[in-house]
């Protein structure tokens, strides 16, 4: 029994160093193992801590891309600057000579005045009951002191319809406009034809809508003028590369001549601007810019203006001359010959 007992303490002894050497070998492994990482972290670390500076150190030699666009952008922004330096516009007009004792404002609110009373006179005779119209033989009404024309709704407007843009610009000043001209301002003129205005000129609708007309005549001439000042760098612009600086030097010689303003103006709101080269009667138009482009070299003053009315009076007659006979157009010559021979001795 003692030998059997003592057999069973050997072998659990036994057992006990062999766990005791397993686990000893097992820690050695894991202590090889802890070590193993901890050197691999130390490494990773000193690479990093020797990296990060180079890093941060670095800098790119050429400048970022939003840099490259803003110098870029400054270089293009001084050659237009350069080229708008070397570019030789035309002279603006000058203003008319003061009077002792008037400043500068009145005497452009004087000139203004002056000159929507002679567009007044020379389109609708100076009468308040022309100022809502329709010519015989024509396809629009004319309205306002410069006879804006005003096309009814679905018909071909020939001459451009000019009567909305002066409704737009009186409601954007304030003025009141009756509920029916507002509609039409985007229906068409709301009479077909010759007759039906000649006929509803006597009611009351009418009657108070010519009275507003007359009343704003002096806001009608400032958006002639305006009109007729945006134009003026246009007309250089659309003359053939031959005729520009006679075309300039004409248009300098007018508009720096006493009352060239009102003779440019007039002259626009009378057969309009002439931009359209391919417009008018067998390809020729009879605007602004055909005038200039017909006048002989001038300089400011009276030469200028009589020259100006010679070669209007050359060009209308010219349309004259190219239009269907069946319009019978020369009838209109003589009064457009009285219009051209204010040109002469303007305000």
């Amino acid at each position: 029994m003692k030998s059997q007992t003592h057999l069973i303490l050997i072998a659990l002894t036994v057992l006990s160093l062999s766990a005791c050497s397993q686990n000893y070998k097992n820690s050695n492994r894991l202590q090889q193992y802890d070590r193993a990482v901890s050197h691999a972290s130390q490494r990773v670390q000193v690479q990093q801590r020797v990296a990060t500076p180079r890093l941060v150190a670095y800098r790119p030699r050429t400048r970022p891309f939003y840099r490259q666009r803003a110098a870029h952008q400054q270089v293009s922004n001084r050659q237009v600057r350069r080229n708008q330096n070397t570019r030789r516009p035309v002279r603006p007009p000058v203003r008319p000579p003061v009077r002792q004792g008037q400043n500068p404002a009145q005497a452009d609110i004087a000139e203004l005045y002056a000159i929507g009373d002679k567009i007044f006179n020379n389109e609708a005779g100076g009468r308040i009951d022309q100022l809502v119209h329709w010519n015989p033989r024509e396809d629009f009404a004319s309205m306002g002191i410069g006879h804006f024309t005003w096309y009814p709704r679905g018909r071909s407007a020939r001459y451009g319809n000019t009567f909305p843009g002066l409704l737009d610009y009186l409601q954007r000043n304030g003025v009141n406009l009756p509920y029916w001209v507002q509609r039409a301002r985007f229906e068409g003129a709301p009479w077909r034809s010759r007759e039906e205005l000649m006929q509803a000129k006597g009611t009351p609708e009418v009657q108070q809508f010519a009275q507003l007309l007359y009343n704003t005549r002096h806001l009608q001439a400032k958006y002639i003028m305006d009109r007729a000042m945006r134009a003026m760098p246009r007309l250089v612009r659309t003359s053939p590369p031959h005729l520009r600086s006679l075309v300039a030097n004409n248009l300098n010689a007018v508009a720096n001549s006493r009352g060239g303003r009102y003779v440019l103006i007039d002259y626009i709101n009378f057969k309009g601007e002439g931009l359209n080269r391919t417009g008018g009667y067998r390809g020729q138009n009879w605007g602004l810019l055909q005038v200039l482009e017909e006048m002989r070299p001038s300089q400011p003053g009276p030469q200028a203006l009589n020259e100006f009315a010679d070669a209007a009076m050359r060009v209308l007659e010219r349309r004259v001359r190219n239009s269907d006979p069946r319009r019978n157009e020369r009838k209109w010559l003589n009064g457009w010959r009285n219009r051209v021979n204010t040109y002469r001795n303007p305000i």
